[in-house]
């Protein structure tokens, strides 16, 4: 193994760029950490790829020397690197890269953007909530949709009005984000909202409403979840018997 490794290491300076991009996966694959230090060099390579790839390979192994080296990787000049940055840090956990992160949010490219919000919902710091609600009104659905996703976990109440506007946005992938987000919640003023979505068009914004109405546990939902029993998706009239299970068990 030993001798594998050092020919996998030393393949990180081999004059051809795939080459390299080759030892950076094999390398985060392993998860060695003596491939660290090395690995945290190849940021620095000439060719983009390779900086990706190493970033990836980073976040994999999931050792901190590599916090700096990364926030410093947000700045890099091809998005393809600062969103695999993005998403390193959100695996390696360290809250230093919080406020870097806050800063991608405004980032130029809109899978920077959504990284940011990914990465910052693995983190679990409330110093992103405010700097998230503003993502919602982003103007690429994936980013909406990754914000409502990050301040479903993230649990504050503050992002509660924000994510019941994004109930009636035009994307349904944003209303279906925006129904589980508000689920995660449990504020009681989603209820009236999240019954409204129980007629969407899309089923899966029907599904994602009765499943965050069995999460909130208001008995103002039975009836119309009851009639949810007769939707025409068979996943939807799951979700609504689930739901009502909950509300079930909530009353006794």
């Amino acid at each position: 193994m030993a001798r594998n490794l050092d020919a996998v290491l030393r393949q990180l300076e081999d004059p051809r760029s795939m080459a390299r991009v080759e030892a950076c996966e094999a390398l985060g694959a392993v998860g060695d950490r003596r491939a660290v230090e090395p690995l945290i060099a190849r940021l620095e390579d000439e060719d983009e790829w390779v900086r990706e790839a190493a970033c990836k390979a980073l976040g994999k192994i999931g050792d901190r020397r590599a916090v700096e080296p990364l926030m410093a990787r947000l700045k890099d000049e091809d998005e393809w690197v600062r969103e695999a940055a993005c998403e390193a840090l959100g695996k390696l956990g360290d809250k230093r890269a919080v406020e870097p992160l806050i800063a991608r949010l405004q980032d130029e490219d809109e899978w920077v953007r959504g990284a940011a919000c990914n990465a910052l919902r693995e983190l679990g710091d409330e110093r992103a909530v405010e700097p998230l609600m503003a993502r919602l009104e982003d103007g690429q659905r994936s980013v909406r949709e990754a914000a409502c996703k990050a301040l479903g976990e993230l649990g504050d109440k503050r992002a509660v009005e924000p994510l019941i506007a994004r109930l009636e946005d035009e994307q349904r992938w944003v209303r279906e984000a925006a129904c589980k987000a508000l689920g995660e919640l449990g504020d009681k003023r989603a209820v009236e909202p999240l019954i409204a979505r129980l007629e969407d068009g899309q089923k899966w914004v029907r599904e994602a409403a009765c499943q965050a109405l069995g999460k909130i546990g208001d008995r103002r939902a039975v009836e119309p979840l009851m009639a949810r029993l007769e939707d025409e998706d068979e996943w939807v009239r799951e979700a609504a018997r689930r739901a009502l299970r909950e509300l079930e068990d909530e009353r006794t």
